[in-house]
Order: structure tokens, then C-alpha cells, then sequence
């Protein structure tokens, strides 16, 4: 990966609906070389998937919460009951004192406690320690980074 292919990811983090000629007018490409280039990150994997990013608050998940999922035993397999809940939006294992850490987005912290409520009826799962966010300052998308 070079440096154009970094510029090229970077521009399709900020605007994916831009044309092959846009973005190869801003890396010094033709519309044709910047289409390939895109087809490639795509095809090793680079880029998974184009999507929109859309405000949560606006669509119902004004509440966000980071949820340390405590276990009895391993639960690092247990992926497909994290994703039955439609209000998680990550799940990673993690190590320390927790398994499992969750991001939740619900409408009401009464919907946050509903989760909390399924996490707990998961087996396994010995308990939870929720931080709730007041504010959220930046997100970042992935950027590559330099060799």
C-alpha cells in the first residue's frame, strides 16, 4: 500500500458516494487508475464494505454505553449471542478483569437496563459494569498507517 492508496481510503472515509474521476483528480490519477486502485483495496480486503455514517441520535440511539461483560467461564465464542442483541454494535474479547466489552447505543438508559437485563441472562455471563457516555468529543475512522 502507498502513499496514493492512503490518500484514496482517506477520501472514501470522508465522502464513499465521490466519483472515480473526483478522487482521481485529487491523487493525481485518471478516473480509470483510481477505479482499479479502489477495485484492489477492495479485492485484498483493504476496504470491507461502503456504508453511510448516520447520526444515532437522529434514529433512536442517543444513549451510549461501554459494557464490561464479567464470566464464569470463556465466553470468547460465544459471538452469536452478543449479536442476537440488536442494541450491541461491537463485541470484542478483551483481557483483564472482564471477558467481554460491549458497545451499546440505546434511546433511554431504561433501554440500556433492558440490555443489561439480556446480557445477564446469557450464560456465563457473571456480570456487568456499564459506562455511559455524556459526550463524545471525535470519532475516527481507521486510517492506515505508514510503513
Amino acid at each position: 500500500m502507498d502513499h496514493i492508496d492512503r490518500q484514496l481510503i482517506a477520501l472514501l472515509q470522508q465522502d464513499a458516494a465521490q466519483s472515480y474521476a473526483a478522487l482521481g483528480r485529487a491523487v493525481g490519477l485518471s478516473a480509470g487508475a483510481a477505479h482499479e486502485r479502489v477495485r484492489k483495496l477492495r479485492e485484498r480486503g483493504v476496504i470491507r464494505r461502503t456504508t453511510v455514517d448516520v447520526d444515532p441520535e437522529a434514529v433512536g440511539g442517543g444513549v451510549l454505553a461501554y459494557v464490561q461483560v464479567r464470566s464464569t467461564a470463556w465466553i470468547g465464542d460465544s459471538a452469536d449471542r452478543f449479536a442476537a442483541l440488536p442494541e450491541i454494535q461491537e463485541a470484542h474479547v478483551i483481557a483483564g478483569s472482564a471477558s467481554v466489552l460491549v458497545k451499546v447505543r440505546t434511546a433511554t438508559t431504561r433501554g440500556l437496563q433492558d440490555v443489561l437485563r439480556r446480557l445477564h441472562a446469557i450464560d456465563g455471563v457473571s456480570g456487568t459494569e456499564a459506562t455511559v457516555v455524556l459526550e463524545t468529543f471525535f470519532e475516527r475512522p481507521v486510517a492506515p498507517l505508514e510503513p
